[in-house]
């Protein structure tokens, strides 16, 4: 399963900012290391998603999407396919599909790990979530999906509410690794 090798070699890459970060990190990897199928929804009990939080070219904004389901604010993501070979492709394509914008480039390794309570489609689960940042082109223009309510770009100090878990968090090292490359 090349998708399940691909998670093991950027989990056990990437380098945690903080030993909270770590911890999870080590959870990760005790999730997916045993199990290739862990990479899939269909997983009993969770599974790992990718998402991205898209960064303005100019890296002041992010853009953020009003999820349809939940309601809540938050970066564009969601399930690995079979036609995903990395993880960072799944959330390169959740983020193209979910933002409309095409010509996305994402970083190489994740901001951020974080699980997270879900109900999909199969009843309650967890999202080991591995995610990126990601830039758009100069003027890109976004388009709502059939995912979201809506989208918005957002300067860090004027964050829509409500925010989803954790994207609030995203901001910072997303901006940041936009202003590197």
């Amino acid at each position: 399963m090349k998708l399940h090798e691909d998670a093991l070699a950027v989990l056990s890459a990437w380098a945690a900012p903080t030993a909270e970060a770590e911890a999870t990190r080590q959870r990760f990897l005790d999730f997916v290391r045993p199990d290739p199928s862990s990479v899939w929804r269909e997983h009993t009990g969770g599974h790992v998603t990718a998402s991205a939080l898209v960064v303005d070219a100019a890296a002041e904004r992010v853009l953020l999407c009003l999820h349809g389901r939940i309601k809540r604010w938050v970066q564009m993501g969601g399930h690995c396919e079979p036609a995903d070979s990395t993880i960072a492709g799944a959330a390169l394509r959740e983020a193209t599909e979910e933002s409309g914008i095409l010509g996305l480039r994402i970083s190489e390794m994740p901001i951020d790990l974080d699980v997270h309570h879900v109900h999909c489609s199969g009843g309650p689960s967890l999202h080991y979530d591995v995610r990126y940042a990601a830039i758009a082109p100069p003027g890109a223009v976004e388009a709502v999906s059939a995912e979201s309510s809506a989208l918005g770009w957002f300067a860090p100090g004027a964050l829509p509410e409500p925010l989803a878990h954790a994207t609030e968090s995203l901001v910072a090292p997303a901006l940041a690794w936009a202003k590197r490359s």
